[in-house]
């Protein structure tokens, strides 16, 4: 008994003496660290002041200090970044839905500026601005080698105002000039209508608004129609959606889940993790659903599109969305300004990031470009499309059909030429409805 109490106490020690061991070098290598860390500082502060006395011009302590605070921030990733009190001010009136500019969201690609979205209905939009295009210059002045932080703040402006943006688009082989007039941007964050028997709900952003607007919208289409009965499903449109607040983009999943994970964040320590589940509850009763997506749909509009697909509770239809995996963390700083930093990455229910990989359709369907018909095409077209054997003279009548019958072909026949009208108008959007009306017509 003694003998095992001793090796015990022995054990103890030894294991006392190789950590002590162990420390110490580590011990050391922090100094060594914390002494690279302030001997950088003091490099910092010599510079500072050099540029104080001796800059050929008088410059601003302050703007120095938070140049240097937003250099450091953008050098981690294109997300983070240092947000002064107006640009803090101002991020919080486009959480609410209404501020002033264009109606773009960029990001920063190999130093150059590259729309993820333009919004609806916003200047950009009605300008032809569109997702994927790069900004070269803005009133002629070239935006190559500033922050993304400053290349915004030359596209901002008076409202009513003027601005001219040079683009750069893939299969054009020459850059060209968009003007547009400044206004203040009023979101309307979802939209919901009927298209025969399919109601579309179009999100625009993630932000307060949202899922009231969507929920408000979905009731109001469903109650028109008579019912969930009497509808094929749901499209739910978030094309160049850019994103917004990831509590948002969990609600609008939840909207359509009954239970299981809607997204899972992970940080730099593992503690930090959270995962969002599904309350019980689905508010249109397991009916179809059709995602759709396209290069502008980043952020919250992958969160939402991943889990639904992930559950098989909808089919994604499009192209490949933007690839944003990552959670943006915004903390507020002395002097009213903040600081926009990436904390985490986020996952899909089947755990996979789509950071730089995006979230990739069910089925891809692009959107055709078609070239504009002179009047002369569009009339012969027509003309072409509506003829049929009741046109030639002395056909045949039909002597089959009761004139009710005749009337709903009639029907069915005036529906068809919507949809095809709807293809002419936003091929992708058709697709999704014929998606719904195929799924329904398979039902017993």
């Amino acid at each position: 008994m003694k003998k095992h109490l001793v090796a015990g106490i022995v054990g103890v020690t030894a294991g006392l003496l190789a950590s002590t061991q162990v420390a110490a070098p580590l011990l050391a290598q922090d100094s060594t660290r914390n002494s690279n860390v302030y001997e950088q500082l003091d490099l910092f502060g010599d510079i500072f002041e050099r540029i104080r006395a001796q800059y050929v011009e008088e410059v601003e302590p302050s703007e120095l200090i938070e140049a240097a605070i937003d250099g450091m921030l953008t050098s981690l990733d294109p997300h983070s970044s240092y947000l002064s009190p107006d640009d803090a001010a101002q991020m919080r009136v486009q959480t609410r839905g209404e501020f002033g500019g264009l109606g773009i969201e960029v990001t920063q690609e190999d130093g150059f500026v590259k729309v993820v979205s333009p919004m609806d209905g916003t200047p950009a939009a009605e300008a032809g601005v569109e997702a994927g295009d790069f900004i070269s210059h803005v009133d002629g002045e070239s935006l190559l080698g500033l922050t993304l932080d400053e290349a915004v703040d030359l596209m901002r402006g008076p409202v009513g105002s003027e601005i001219v943006v040079t683009i750069v688009r893939e299969g054009e082989a020459e850059p060209f000039d968009v003007s547009i007039i400044r206004d203040t941007i009023k979101l309307t964050a979802a939209r919901v209508r009927t298209e025969g028997k399919a109601v579309v709900a179009r999100v625009t952003t993630f932000n307060d608004q949202t899922t009231p607007n969507l929920t408000e919208g979905l009731e109001r289409e469903i109650e028109a129609a008579g019912g969930l009965d009497n509808l094929d499903g749901i499209v739910l449109d978030l094309r160049n959606n850019p994103g917004g607040l990831l509590t948002q983009a969990i609600k609008v999943a939840d909207a359509f889940l009954d239970a299981g994970e809607i997204v899972s964040t992970r940080g730099r320590n593992p503690e930090d993790g959270e995962r969002f589940n599904a309350t019980e509850g689905d508010i249109i009763n397991g009916k179809p659903i059709v995602v759709l997506i396209n290069g502008g749909s980043a952020s919250a509009s992958e969160i939402v599109a991943g889990a639904l697909q992930d559950h098989r509770r909808a089919i994604v239809v499009g192209t490949k969305s933007f690839g944003k995996g990552s959670v943006q963390t915004v903390m507020p700083l002395r002097g009213d300004g903040a600081m926009r930093l990436t904390t985490a990455r986020y996952y899909t229910p089947s755990g996979r990031s789509i950071q730089s990989l995006g979230v990739s359709p069910d089925i891809i369907v692009q959107q055709p470009r078609r070239a504009p018909e002179t009047e002369e095409e569009e009339d012969t077209s027509a003309a072409r499309r509506s003829r049929s054997e009741a046109d030639l003279r002395g056909a045949l009548n039909n002597d089959s059909l009761s004139e009710d019958e005749i009337r709903q072909i009639e029907e069915e026949r005036a529906e068809a030429e919507e949809a095809a009208k709807l293809r002419d108008e936003d091929y992708q959007l058709a697709y999704a409805v014929d998606i719904l009306k195929g799924l329904m017509a398979l039902k017993p």
